[in-house]
């Protein structure tokens, strides 16, 4: 009995040394931390710290792409996305709850806001052993409006998460070269906005910024604990864009496009205006077309139809053959040639009149008439070899190198005789857009050729630095003599008594150009097809014709043609308005018409109401006044800004916004109310404002929906043109529809 309780007194001897080994061991480790302060070598502050240290993303911006001027063409603006906390554990310990609670009367409120039904809000917020619900499509892309009148209901539990998005305030503008972007969730889960098409996509990695962050220290609820430090690292924001286009132009271009597209229905459209002394491109357009905000149209078309699409040009190809016939001496304008029919081996080439041809004429009406027959017979003259070297020379079969994705190159057709010849006049051989306006610029410029660019410049808002971009010029193909009496002929396309152009005469301007009509091969193979709508009909124009400021190059394929307009009619109805009101507009001095006068704006910062609208009335100016204060606190356009006579100036006075009687105004002029009252505008359509939903004198604010209907002025009853100055009445002529939209635009 005795040796058990030994025993067990030895025993517990044991266990007794065993745990007071363990407990001396934790008690000298917690020493041990406490005065060197790591384990395993990891500081426990830094531990400590690492518990409470909280990390957020500071947002860079995507770059801007703006106008020549300066005029937003693209910009970020913010949506956010709703979520709602279900996890109660998140207002432990916090004196108001950070969780929705009054789940019925949550799903109630949302279903105010959101395209969803409360039935199906309230089962989502019924989950169980989630953190938190979001609400699809519906919750998200919420507009800062929508995200304010959520959060004054104070209901707890509801986020929202900023998200940029690209803004395109302009609507259709330019829309394939813009391009668009969009957000995209990469492999790391992030999700940023990234370029899918034109100048968004192409100069994607320059208008992305690089975002920085904040770090600091916060308790479990992520609220910044007192005293706490913070290292910031800056974003740099994406740098901005500024295009060549001019925002007028393309606005003229882009109203016209609205009215014709409408009135033919043309299978496609495309039209550009450029500078031929510098290769800028001022405005580029197309239809099909879209919105680069909405999508809306974007299905129907995704290729930028001038860069990234060739066809046959038909008889506007003679303008080249034409300079080399001169350069190289073929070309007699007073010599005579039998007209009608010129035969390549078996193969008979025809003049456009069925081959009975005009008899013997000049080679000067050659051209006028657009004979095929006269430049198949001054290709005999160049000799093949020679006149592809012209073509290869001028740019064509290579890419001009356009700052534009996706370019085409197009192929010279030569191999056989009949090819050579039908290159001449236009058929076989094919060409871009871009090309045929690079060759364009020889002719307007002396002989000196311009490669055609869009980006005019891009600044970096982190630095400001600024990387301009320069004219290049792209060779001498033919001889300034050659440039102007080519030029001289092509004016008498337009002037002469059997030129083909005479629809493109604009009243007081020297017109240079040259129509065509190309065919369109069947999508078999098999020959080109037939019946009078199936046509590529088309113009390329200069002016003033002496020393051109502006080349246009207009295609519009298979219109549909009612009675007897003709394409070229239907063609001259986008080129006469656009390229008449942009040279207005340029104050390029017509031929025998009063230029439009230049106005330098006044400064009526601090006057009263009464005294602005008298400053600006004038100045020939038409003053609009937004808001019900006694002085005037901002204006646009800005002092010292130079705009044409007859056009309207925003004027806000200080207190109250209010919005004017808008009806009948062009876009530009619409934007302007938007742009100085910083209210966006919802605008559905393109031209001319239809219908407002806000009356006249009803008060504006940030938090106001202003939706706004555009449409053409053919569909406003009573349409009325914008105001012009009182001593330009006697100088104005009648305007058709087409000529209305680019001058209201001019105006406006």
């Amino acid at each position: 009995m005795k040796k058990r309780v030994g025993n067990m007194r030895r025993g517990a001897l044991v266990l007794f040394i065993i745990f007071g080994v363990i407990f001396l061991s934790v008690i000298g480790r917690f020493f041990y931390m406490q005065v060197v302060g790591d384990v395993n070598g990891v500081p426990l502050a830094a531990k400590a710290a690492k518990q409470h240290l909280r990390s957020s993303v500071l947002e860079a911006n995507r770059g801007s792409i703006l106008d020549q001027k300066g005029e937003v063409i693209a910009k970020d603006t913010a949506s956010y996305t709703l979520a709602a906390v279900l996890d109660p554990k998140q207002s432990e310990g916090t004196k108001e709850p950070h969780h929705v609670v009054e789940k019925e009367e949550t799903a109630k409120l949302l279903a105010k806001y959101l395209p969803m039904k409360e039935a199906d809000i309230l089962k989502k917020l019924q989950k169980k052993d989630v953190f938190q619900v979001e609400f699809g499509k519906a919750g998200k892309n919420l507009s800062a409006e929508v995200k304010d009148k959520i959060e004054a209901s104070k209901l707890p539990g509801l986020v929202f998460t900023k998200q940029a998005e690209r803004f395109y305030p302009n609507g259709v503008f330019a829309s394939h070269l813009v391009g668009y972007a969009q957000q995209e969730t990469g492999e790391d889960g992030v999700s940023k906005l990234i370029g899918k098409m034109g100048i968004e996509k192409a100069y994607n990695s320059i208008l992305t910024g690089k975002n920085g962050s904040i770090n600091y220290d916060a308790d479990k609820y992520g609220y910044i604990l007192p005293n706490t430090k913070s290292a910031v690292k800056e974003a740099k924001d994406g740098q901005d864009i500024y295009l060549t286009l001019d925002k007028k132009i393309q606005t003229f271009l882009e109203d016209t496009m609205n009215t014709v597209d409408a009135k033919y229905n043309p299978k496609n459209m495309m039209a550009v205006v450029m500078n031929p002394k510098t290769g800028e491109i001022l405005a580029m357009s197309q239809r099909d077309t879209f919105n680069p905000t909405t999508k809306e149209g974007l299905t129907d078309q995704w290729a930028n139809l001038p860069v990234e699409t060739t066809y046959e040009p038909g008889s506007v190809m003679k303008i080249f053959s034409l300079a080399s016939a001169i350069d190289l001496g073929v070309y007699n304008p007073n010599a005579y040639y039998q007209s009608g029919t010129y035969n390549v081996g078996s193969i008979p080439i025809h003049d456009h009149n069925g081959g009975a041809g005009w008899g013997s004429i000049t080679y000067r009406e050659g051209v006028e008439r657009s004979s095929n027959v006269a430049f198949a017979k001054l290709l005999a003259g160049m000799g093949p070899d020679k006149f592809k070297t012209y073509l290869q020379n001028f740019g064509f079969g290579q890419k001009t190198g356009i700052d534009l994705p996706n370019e085409a190159s197009g192929k010279i057709l030569f191999d056989q005789k009949i090819e050579q010849v039908t290159t001449v006049f236009g058929q076989g051989t094919t060409v871009t857009m871009m090309q045929m306006l690079q060759g364009a610029t020889a002719i307007a410029s002396d002989g000196t050729m311009k490669q055609p660019y869009v980006v005019s410049k891009i600044v970096d808002p982190n630095t400001g630095k600024i990387t301009e971009t320069k004219t290049t010029t792209t060779g001498k193909p033919i001889s300034e003599a050659t440039a102007k009496q080519t030029r001289e002929e092509l004016r008498n396309v337009i002037t002469g008594k059997v030129g083909t152009g005479k629809a493109y005469a604009i009243e007081g301007y020297d017109i240079a150009g040259k129509t065509g009509t190309s065919q369109i091969p069947n999508p078999d193979g098999s020959g080109y097809m037939t019946g009078n709508n199936n046509y590529i009909f088309s113009f390329m124009g200069m002016a003033p014709a002496k020393d051109p400021e502006l080349v246009m190059y207009v295609t519009m394929q298979q219109p549909q043609l009612s009675g007897s307009t003709t394409g070229g009619k239907a063609v001259s109805e986008v080129f006469n308005p656009v390229m008449k009101n942009s040279l207005q507009y340029m104050n390029i001095k017509s031929a025998d018409t009063a230029k439009l006068k230049t106005i330098t704006v006044p400064s009526v910062l601090e006057k009263t109401p009464d005294a602005a609208k008298k400053a600006m009335e004038a100045k020939k100016l038409v003053p609009v006044v937004i808001g019900n204060g006694k002085k005037i606190v901002q204006q646009l356009p800005q002092a010292d800004e130079k705009i044409l006579e007859g056009q309207r100036v925003i004027l806000m006075t200080e207190g109250d916004m209010t919005i004017p009687d808008m009806k009948d105004w062009a876009k530009n002029d619409m934007l302007k109310v938007s742009e100085i009252t910083g209210v966006p505008f919802q605008v559905k359509g393109d031209g001319y404002v239809l219908k407002q939903n806000l009356s006249a004198g009803s008060v504006i604010n940030d938090k106001s929906t202003v939706a706004i209907e555009l449409t053409t002025p053919d569909k406003i009853p009573n349409f009325n043109k914008a105001p012009v100055a009182d001593d330009n009445k006697e100088d104005s002529t009648d305007t058709s529809v087409e000529e209305a939209a680019g001058l209201n635009a001019l105006l406006n």
